[in-house]
């Protein structure tokens, strides 16, 4: 497979014998297994993809490329078992690995820890990745659409989020990306709000902020909208509007071989024009694939160099304590042709 020569090539660089896999989502990515149990070792020559008796039979039907083990007890102990008797020494493996996988192998082995080896791949969609984002992208438009005409007065911000998932789970998604928010009033200035109990009032803005889900790939959007009625309307729709302007010049930078940094900027700056710097606090995105957040970040400290095939957010915001808040969330892809947006879904301001 292309993936996984390409990991035994960042191996070569690194002078590394073997790559010990432990996140899910990475051995997903290099092997295709979609189980919850699973450890994948990657040597020079070969490949290793350790589970227990519960997937053997899944292991068989989705794994490629690999030797498939199904060993009795920790898996782990079948790994040093592996490594010693291919006369392994020296050992790479995830920086975000869990403690116990370090103190199971110290001791017999040279081991380091490594950022980025999977992950640096994954940054780059492929053809069909980006047709299952896409799919994330439709189910969560449709099911907004949806729900949409009982958003009004009165309904609660829970009863939005329930009716939301159960919209979402409808048009196919197995999974729930991440709870969705909806926030009104008071709720919208606090950027991760969790749903509650209270009632849309007249003059509340209320973000929903929510994503789909299609074989294991995310989508994540977020709309404002403006409950009719209520006092400071006309600031309101400064807010938003100014937002929107945002959201709008950040992806018009965006592209191959732009900074991240700069995406970020093109943003903030024309926030902190309009007199609402102080209320913008978060990055202006992050790629979204098989999580929920990856690489690249788009914020003001971020390293990252924009390239093609990347897939990530766009989401100003502004957020005003006791007035509230406006969050305008899209997808782009950056292309042959530069940036492509992937949500539909309109921008004006909706008033409910």
């Amino acid at each position: 497979m292309e993936r996984m020569e390409e990991i035994r090539e960042r191996l070569s660089a690194r002078r590394l014998k073997a790559f010990l896999v432990s996140d899910l989502k990475n051995i997903r990515y290099l092997t295709g297994f979609r189980g919850s149990s699973a450890l994948l070792l990657v040597t020079g020559g070969d490949a290793f993809f350790f589970t227990d008796f519960r997937y053997r039979e899944q292991a068989r039907r989705e794994v490629k490329g690999c030797e498939i083990v199904v060993p009795a007890g920790a898996l782990l102990r079948h790994v040093r078992k592996t490594l010693k008797g291919l006369g392994i020494r020296s050992v790479g493996f995830e920086f975000s690995a869990p403690y116990g996988l370090y103190h199971g192998l110290k001791g017999d082995f040279a081991l380091r820890a490594v950022r980025g080896m999977v992950e640096d791949l994954r940054v780059r969609k492929g053809r069909e990745e980006l047709r299952l984002i896409r799919k994330a992208v439709r189910r969560a438009e449709e099911a907004f659409s949806e729900i949409r005409p009982g958003i009004r007065a009165g309904v609660t911000e829970r009863a939005v989020a329930l009716t939301l998932e159960e919209s979402l789970r409808r048009k196919g998604c197995s999974r729930i990306p991440f709870d969705i928010i909806v926030a009104s009033g008071e709720n919208a200035a606090l950027p991760h709000a969790s749903p509650s109990d209270k009632r849309l009032g007249p003059g509340d803005l209320v973000v929903i902020d929510w994503g789909g889900e299609a074989d294991g790939y995310f989508s994540d959007m977020t709309r404002t909208l403006l409950v009719r009625g209520g006092a400071d309307t006309e600031r309101k729709v400064e807010m938003y509007n100014t937002v929107l302007k945002a959201n709008r010049s950040a992806i018009r930078t965006a592209g191959a071989g732009v900074r991240a940094a700069d995406v970020d900027r093109a943003a903030r700056d024309l926030i902190g024009r309009a007199g609402y710097g102080d209320f913008f606090g978060h990055g202006t995105g992050h790629g979204v694939g098989l999580d929920i957040h990856e690489s690249p970040r788009i914020s003001l400290i971020s390293k990252d160099i924009l390239g093609e095939g990347m897939v990530f957010t766009i989401e100003p915001g502004v957020y005003i304590p006791g007035k509230g808040g406006v969050r305008i969330e899209d997808m782009v892809h950056i292309g042959e042709k530069g940036p492509r947006l992937l949500t539909r879904l309109p921008k004006r301001l909706d008033i409910v």
